[in-house]
């Protein structure tokens, strides 16, 4: 085993933008925002947003996603240990019922090429999230998604 203080830090590699989607195509781009922010502006609890966000953004591979939500995460008070553990969620007691029907239904819409959504799932997150809650949950889980998109396709934004 390596003692951390012999590591030493090798410089960062430049990953350039491929496509400035935003600067490009500005009208969509201002739109995407605003369903952003709608998105946001839930009843769900910032905390349960931030992890769903992460877990789609981890499986679609946004780099740019996952730094954010993983520093927004640590930021609204969730621990370094929860996030390091969130690619393995369904093997560890650091999450709540509430939250495994969200990443379960997190992923199973982002892997909707793989499988549909089946009742399962649904019926799971339909049993810990109100109607309206679950209907702001499809909606976090969809724009997010988006965005996942836009990111590992264009790499549109630097990781700073």
């Amino acid at each position: 085993m390596t003692d951390s203080s012999t590591l030493t830090t090798s410089p960062t590699v430049d990953v350039p933008i491929r496509l400035a989607v935003d600067k490009l195509v500005p009208e969509i781009s201002s739109a995407m925002h605003a369903l952003e922010r709608a998105s946001r502006k839930t009843t769900l609890e910032k905390p349960l947003q931030e992890l769903v966000r992460l877990r789609a953004s981890q499986i679609n591979g946004c780099a740019y996603c996952v730094d954010m939500h993983s520093t927004d995460a640590l930021a609204g008070g969730d621990t370094q240990r929860r996030l390091m553990v969130l690619p393995v969620w369904r093997e560890t007691p650091l999450f709540t019922a509430r939250e495994r029907a969200a990443l379960a239904l997190t992923e199973a819409m982002t892997r909707l090429a793989d499988s549909e959504v089946g009742d399962e799932v649904y019926r799971a997150a339909a049993a810990e999230f109100t109607e309206v809650e679950l209907a702001e949950l499809i909606w976090a889980v969809s724009v997010i998604n988006l965005w996942n998109r836009l990111g590992a396709t264009a790499h549109a934004w630097p990781l700073s």
